[in-house]
């Protein structure tokens, strides 16, 4: 803000503070110098901030923490407590300066001093508050594969909420109230205290331990999967039956094969660092502020990393599938936000991208014009137009004034069934003829839909609410072999969120890989935003 700025605001609320004193019916001139002495502080320090400033017009300027009755010491009370325990959220502690504000409470002296202080103050909360409730930072500028909007709610509010009851109830109100969000903060203290204490041991030296083996790699993965709870003491050094139990169970939260074997995948999952854990758990709370909002009774959950699609009703899973999804590429990625599925689609079309077409069919067709021969061409009034009618050579991708499409059949790209929900992005669930690739771990193929390995289940489910035999349902349109629209009853939110930490119910924590990096990018910006492990280091 410019100089010009700030004097012209000033000089707006100046004028609200001489309105308001006039309402009030308070001395004038001489009197009036000495009663707005603190005002013109509030004015001139709020003059920077529009919300701050407006709402202390709403007041008339008088002071919502620096008076001495019980209610402003509460106010300062609270709102000190809250921001020195900011850390334990993973939050910038450092940002709301709380032995600053200590200090300049005990020893702040004249009228416009205090004004000053008293607008420091609420600074602070509208800062902590829009942190605890909505995040650190804005999540699409971090990464672009981040479409999500974090719910900012308006900073007058919190200000008019706080002064309107309890202090200290109010800051039990921003948290978020997801039960994944508890989970990850008991989560975080468990894994500072591992840090604390110096890790989970030894780590693993070998490439590859397998049952029945023996000796010090063997001892090494014991004594971790002692540490992280999955086995009870032993002093066995064999890889024995409860051994290889607990290498299952490690391997289920990892998302790896639970074969019972420590192979090279594994370990490298067994070797990470607590202190690294603990970043990702940090990074998955703020993403957890980013999505505190209401995501349906019932719900679609996309987990990018876990490739996994859920559907939960009432906090329940109550269908689970594997999913593919966008290759680690910038452009094929599958990006995060959330839209509401509308209908299902069976045995659909498949409208060819325009990316597609134009770079990796059009360049075939140049040199063949038979070329990819399971796609129409169709032209801008949706007719199919011959293939001997076009000279594809005279085409570039930007001049190609053609689409392509593929009909329906069991060999459509798309499968027998897609699931729309929408979006600008093009991204929608579906089946697909590519069966073999749900047997990978990692299943990051995709141009950025999601597929779905198991979709008629995922149909029957969600029709179960607006049919008595959703099979029946289903199967009778899909033998028909017709494109056939069926709108959902009630629409479905989805949600694609991006989490390499998470919990299960029973508060297990279970980590996934980075395939896009992003996490990595987050924990950087939230480094530099001020979030530190000081926990652990403390």
């Amino acid at each position: 803000m410019t100089q010009s700025q700030k004097a012209s605001g000033f000089r707006s609320l100046m004028g609200g503070v001489a309105l308001a004193i006039a309402t009030l019916g308070l001395p004038s001139q001489p009197a009036f110098a000495q009663v707005t002495a603190f005002k013109q502080a509030v004015a001139e320090s709020a003059s920077a901030d529009r919300d701050i400033a407006a709402f202390y017009r709403e007041t008339g300027f008088a002071p919502i923490w620096t008076g001495d009755s019980d209610i402003h010491r509460a106010r300062r009370a609270a709102l000190l407590q809250a921001v020195s325990r900011a850390s334990l959220y993973g939050l910038p502690a450092d940002k709301y300066h709380p032995d600053v504000l200590h200090g300049k409470l005990a020893s702040v002296q004249g009228e416009r001093a205090l004004g000053a202080l008293e607008v420091e103050l609420s600074e602070t909360l509208v800062l902590f508050s829009r942190h605890m409730q909505t995040g650190v930072l804005n999540p699409q500028k971090v990464t672009n594969g981040i479409k999500r909007e974090a719910p900012l709610r308006d900073p007058i509010t919190y200000l008019r909420d706080f002064t309107s009851g309890d202090p200290d109830a109010f800051f039990r109100t921003i948290v978020p109230t997801s039960a994944e969000y508890t989970r990850l903060i008991r989560a975080k203290f468990e894994l500072e205290r591992v840090v604390a204490s110096g890790g989970w041991g030894a780590l693993v030296q070998t490439d590859k331990v397998s049952p029945g083996d023996s000796g010090a790699a063997v001892v090494a993965l014991r004594n971790r999967l002692i540490a992280m709870g999955y086995l009870d003491r032993s002093n066995s050094a064999t890889y024995d039956n409860a051994l290889q139990k607990a290498v299952q169970d490690y391997q289920v939260d990892q998302g790896l094969e639970p074969d019972g074997v420590a192979g090279a995948a594994t370990l490298r999952a067994i070797n990470v660092p607590a202190s690294e854990r603990l970043k990702s758990v940090l990074v998955a709370m703020e993403r957890e502020r980013w999505f505190n909002r209401p995501r349906g009774a019932r719900h679609v959950l996309v987990n990018i990393p876990d490739f996994k699609a859920r559907i939960i009703d009432n906090d329940k899973v109550t269908f689970e599938t594997r999913s593919v999804v966008g290759k680690d590429t910038p452009d094929r990625e599958t990006p995060e936000f959330s839209d509401v599925m509308e209908y299902m689609e069976i045995n659909p079309y498949w409208n060819v991208p325009r990316s597609i077409a134009s770079e990796e069919y059009l360049p075939a067709m140049r040199r063949n014009p038979y070329a990819a021969g399971h796609l129409q061409v169709i032209d801008g009034r949706g007719r199919v137009v011959p293939r001997s009618s076009i000279n594809f050579a005279r085409y570039s991708g930007r001049t190609f004034p053609f689409n392509l499409r593929q009909p329906p059949s069991d060999k459509n790209a798309l499968g027998l069934v897609k699931f729309m929900f929408p979006n600008k992005y093009n991204i929608y669930l579906h089946d697909t003829p590519a069966k073999s690739l749900f047997s990978n771990e990692v299943r990051a193929f995709s141009h950025g839909c999601v597929r779905l390995n198991d979709p008629f289940d995922f149909a029957y489910e969600l029709l179960s609410r607006q049919t008595d035999d959703p099979v029946d349902f289903f199967q009778t349109r899909l033998q028909s072999g017709q494109n056939i629209r069926v709108p959902l009853d009630e629409p479905v939110p989805v949600h694609l969120i991006y989490r390499t930490a998470y919990t299960d119910a029973k508060g297990r924590l279970k980590f996934r890989a980075d395939i896009y990096g992003r996490d990595a990018m987050v924990y950087r910006a939230l480094q530099n935003a001020g979030v530190a492990l000081t926990s652990v280091q403390g």
